[in-house]
């Protein structure tokens, strides 16, 4: 059975950092490919470490917009 997350990744400094939004589980990569893959395998020991019963999954199409707020 597949399950579907989120992953939004993020550049800070000199590395991507990337966020399950469903799980909270938390991962980084110097490339985009390698913060998804390191998050990938992040929720996969996550999942194995408090089981599969009652995950939250992504629901629908998600849409991201930066804004900006200052004077």
């Amino acid at each position: 059975m597949a399950f579907k997350f989120t992953a939004v990744i993020t550049k800070e400094e000199k590395w991507y950092v990337a966020h399950c939004l469903e799980l909270e589980v938390v991962s980084q990569g110097k490339t985009i490919e390698e913060a998804r893959k390191n998050l990938q395998e992040a929720v996969e020991l996550y999942l194995e470490s408090f089981g599969y019963e009652d995950l939250p999954q992504s629901t629908g199409e998600v849409v991201l917009s930066p804004i900006e707020i200052g004077k």
